[in-house]
């Protein structure tokens, strides 16, 4: 019984956090600040949604269930890391930025 609401929960918290990434993802105004919607905001909703079926599969089969946490190490590290990719390859094509963005006076010169 208790199971079931902690699943829920997660499974509410992780679907916000899906939704507010995604919206993030098109509402932001340039290239930049769109990739921490995906690389930030879904990477944690996932990972709620991963451990409400942690929680699930654990109290249905016997043990714990270790697919869904290798899955939620995989994404934790990965998205992180393929965000950083794809900003550096921005830098490097020399994309530009809304005006507005921050940190612009720290990029380097390849």
């Amino acid at each position: 019984m208790i199971s079931e609401w902690i699943v829920s929960i997660l499974l509410l918290i992780g679907g916000v956090f899906i939704l507010i990434g995604s919206i993030g993802l098109i509402k932001m105004p340039d290239f930049f600040m769109r990739l921490h919607g995906p690389t930030k905001a879904t990477t944690l909703g996932m990972a709620g949604m991963l451990i409400a079926a942690m929680v699930f599969f654990s109290n249905t089969q016997d043990g714990v269930s270790v697919k869904e946490l290798l899955i939620s190490i995989f994404l934790l590290i990965t998205a992180p890391i393929s965000g950083y990719m794809l900003i550096k390859s921005a830098i490097h094509h020399k994309l530009k930025a809304k005006d507005g963005t921050k940190g612009l006076d720290n990029i380097e010169d390849d």
